[in-house]
């Protein structure tokens, strides 16, 4: 965990009065604030503030830790300064994560346009789909596609991931071709992240539905999902950006074209927008229009 940011957040706190008031004034959620205090605590051994339900106070490894703190981020800043005028350049290790579809699709592309604007930016590429601590893994940013933000996470929307439902030829020939949403139901649908039961949400000249699906092949990444639909294992809901090339060869068969598949949204998430660096700024700034421009991504949507 970053001494740095954990001492900045116990001063915040201490000026500010109380744990929430900091959480707002970083711009940071309420958990993490916990987490930076109760490290800071562990690293100096003992208990630094006293806690009632009125307000916080100091303990005597408060005073001396806050008085230590505060020199730290003076030096830290005078460092910053140092390297501010030698070098407007951005420059650091940025480690990013994201699902292996969407890293593989449009991320590394992305980013390598990135690198070539700023060679002094180096980028670790973490690709992972389970929900990661970004504190605890000293992740920089996550890209995540979902429709349900935790309301503590700092996020920058950075566009939509629309999906569409699929099999494979073999596998129609074999068990007909569903007509309806519910047809889904008498079919097996390769789901994720779980066996049995899921729901697929749909729309439909503006009125929305939804079925329960399941099948005997779950997984918690799509591009294994994928891999089993072009096996002719089941039915599949997929990204578009992963489908869209194997539904131009014919290799897979968009069902039910007239109705439209949930969309989702993707999300840069990241850990406080107060002493953000400069790097993962850009990063975030050059995403934004990245997807918004890329010709290759706009392809990849309807």
């Amino acid at each position: 965990m970053d001494r740095l940011t954990a001492a900045n957040v116990f001063i915040t706190i201490v000026e500010r009065g109380s744990m929430i008031a900091a959480a707002e004034h970083l711009e940071m959620s309420r958990a993490m604030v916990t987490r930076y205090l109760a490290q800071m605590e562990e690293w100096a051994g003992a208990r630094l503030l006293h806690r009632t339900t009125r307000k916080l106070s100091l303990t005597d490894a408060g005073e001396r830790t806050l008085a230590l703190s505060r020199k730290m981020l003076d030096v830290a800043n005078d460092i910053d300064r140092v390297e501010d005028s030698q070098s407007d350049e951005i420059r650091g290790l940025l480690r990013i994560t994201c699902s292996q579809s969407l890293g593989q699709t449009a991320l590394v592309g992305a980013v390598t346009q990135f690198l070539k604007q700023h060679p002094l930016v180096t980028v670790d590429l973490q690709m992972n789909n389970r929900t990661v601590n970004l504190v605890e893994e000293r992740i920089d940013l996550a890209l995540r596609i979902t429709n349900e933000l935790d309301p503590n996470l700092i996020a920058r929307p950075l566009s939509i991931c629309q999906s569409v439902v699929c099999a494979s030829p073999e596998y129609l020939a074999a068990h007909g071709t569903p007509q309806h949403p519910e047809d889904l139901a008498s079919h097996n649908c390769l789901t994720y992240s779980w066996f049995g039961k899921s729901l697929w949400y749909f729309e439909r000249d503006g009125e929305q539905s939804s079925v329960a699906v399941s099948g005997n092949l779950s997984a918690n990444e799509s591009v294994v999902l994928l891999a089993g639909t072009l096996q002719a294992a089941g039915i599949s809901m997929q990204p578009y950006y992963s489908a869209a090339p194997l539904l131009a060869t014919g290799e897979l068969v968009e069902l039910l074209p007239d109705y439209q598949p949930q969309q989702m949204e993707i999300y840069g998430i990241y850990t406080s927008r107060k002493q953000m660096p400069a790097a993962l700024r850009s990063m975030l700034d050059f995403l934004v229009e990245w997807f918004a421009s890329d010709e290759q991504w706009l392809k990849m949507m309807r």
